[in-house]
């Protein structure tokens, strides 16, 4: 056995620092933000002490009033409307997030559509745009923020996926396909930039208690039920739930992981 010493200085709690702020200085993206998962993500990492860029595609009035709850969080926060399945409108909101807030330290890829098609039904033009929004967002996102992490030192990339990349889904195979793609995105980003000191990891929600698209989600609160009784911890998700795991990958509770999937599922994913 080694006599030496270990060279690294102990470190304080990571959820203790700054006050119990641990994101404090830090700026982060989160697409995909006007309501569920997205709004409890932001509100999270708010609370934590990051300033927040609050996107979403349509609705201004949705992400302006999340950015409200995040400013009487004690943070500044700044609603945008952008297309992420356009990497021009990308572009555009990374460049507007730095000159009117602070450059991005945290992107969190939450954005998606969700349609539910029998695979014979599922055009050309259908494909490209669940993967546009879902899976090719990311690398819009990232090819716009990884540069700026890489110069500072310091950066977060999260992908929320699914379970569902895993499992796979019926009438759904565009969607279970961006899913897949997001987990191997993220190892090789990962792989790439972790000696710049960015973590790249992907976050796999089971079923959130959200609103829902009743045509895309036929019978949804029958299947909430059903769900509900094979799920070990016997509750659904919430949107905080999604938001705790992120804000542990941002912290540096998380700095040491990377490359990796974060089921949040209640132990679903397990049955």
């Amino acid at each position: 056995m080694s006599n030496e010493k270990s060279s690294q200085a102990p470190r304080l709690n990571p959820f203790t620092a700054n006050g119990g702020r641990p994101l404090a200085g830090r700026t982060a993206l989160v697409t995909g933000a006007g309501q569920n998962i997205g709004r409890g993500i932001v509100l999270m990492l708010a609370e934590a002490g990051a300033n927040v860029v609050v996107n979403g595609r349509k609705n201004l009035a949705a992400v302006e009033e999340v950015a409200k709850e995040a400013r009487e969080l004690g943070v500044k926060a700044l609603p945008i409307l952008a297309d992420v399945g356009d990497h021009k409108a990308v572009e555009r909101m990374v460049a507007e997030a730095i000159e009117k807030l602070a450059p991005i330290d945290i992107a969190i890829s939450n954005a998606g559509v969700r349609p539910r098609q029998a695979f014979h039904e599922i055009t050309v033009e259908d494909w490209h745009h669940v993967l546009d929004n879902n899976l090719n967002a990311a690398f819009y996102i990232a090819r716009c923020v990884l540069p700026g992490m890489q110069s500072r030192g310091w950066g977060r990339l999260i992908n929320i996926s699914g379970q569902d990349g895993w499992k796979g889904l019926a009438n759904r195979a565009h969607n279970v396909t961006c899913k897949a793609g997001m987990f191997a995105f993220a190892k090789a980003i990962a792989l790439e930039y972790g000696p710049y000191g960015i973590t790249s990891n992907t976050v796999a929600p089971g079923i959130i208690d959200t609103t829902r698209i009743e045509k895309d989600y036929p019978n949804y609160l029958q299947m909430n039920l059903d769900r509900k009784g094979h799920i070990p911890v016997r509750r659904l998700g919430r949107p905080d739930d999604i938001g705790s795991a992120c804000l542990y990958l941002c912290s540096e509770a998380g700095s040491f992981i990377t490359g990796q999937v974060l089921h949040v599922n209640g132990g679903e994913f397990m049955c």
